[in-house]
Parts: structure tokens; C-alpha cells; sequence
């Protein structure tokens, strides 16, 4: 018969970083903190790079929350599937994020980044997850 103290015991999950138990939030702010200046990535990218291939939506949440962690998040390098710049009325202005961008030498034509493809940055490739 198994013991009592065995059966309350708490599964232990091991992260890409080697850390315990971290919630989803906190795995989304260690893989956005990654991504390397100049460059952009999906939400979905995100997502699958922490095993929830289905939750980007939950990745953007995070990302709308992300403005009050420490250290910082470079919430702005994340953008949709297309390079839409879904995100942007989650920062100060309508226009931060691109500013942003911009400030990273990344074109940004209609609320889209240009050239995507060239500048996306895959998590799961590069973090070799």
C-alpha cells in the first residue's frame, strides 16, 4: 500500500531552461526574452517551442501581461502567424509597438512586418527544443 506522504506528492515538470515547476506565463516570458534583437516571432512559434502547440491564444495573454514583469519581456518581437502586429493596443499607444520595431531596425508597413519570413525566428529550431 503506498504511503500517504507518496500519494501528496507534486509532480515535478522540468522546463527548456532546466527549472522547476513554472507556470505557463513564466515559460512563455523565458522563451520571448530569447528572441534576439532585430528579429520577430509568432505566437504559435511560442507556444509550440513549450509543448502547447494549441495555445496561442494563451501566449498572447501572456503577452498582454507582460509589460509589469521583471526582467523585461520583449513583448513587441511577438507578432501573429502573418506578422499582423495584433498585439499593439496592448502597449501605451497604438503606435508603440511598431516604434519599437522600428527602433530594432525592422520595417513595418500597414500594422505588418516586412519581410516576415526573413526575419522570424523559430524557438523550437533555435533553442533546439
Amino acid at each position: 500500500m503506498p504511503s500517504k506522504k507518496r500519494k501528496e506528492e507534486k509532480l515535478r515538470v522540468i522546463t527548456p531552461s532546466g527549472k522547476r515547476d513554472e507556470s505557463f506565463f513564466e515559460l512563455v516570458f523565458e522563451v520571448v526574452r530569447q528572441i534576439p534583437f532585430g528579429r520577430v516571432t509568432s505566437y504559435g512559434a511560442v507556444a509550440a517551442s513549450i509543448g502547447a502547440k494549441s495555445s496561442a491564444r494563451m501566449v498572447g495573454w501572456a503577452m498582454n501581461g507582460s509589460h509589469r514583469v521583471k526582467p523585461k519581456v520583449p513583448a513587441h518581437r511577438v507578432v501573429n502567424r502573418n506578422g499582423m502586429l495584433s498585439g499593439k493596443f496592448h502597449f501605451g499607444t497604438p503606435t508603440a509597438m511598431e516604434n519599437l520595431l522600428k527602433k530594432e531596425g525592422i520595417k513595418v508597413n500597414g500594422d505588418r512586418v516586412v519581410d516576415f519570413k526573413k526575419l522570424f525566428w523559430d524557438p523550437t529550431v533555435e533553442l533546439g527544443l
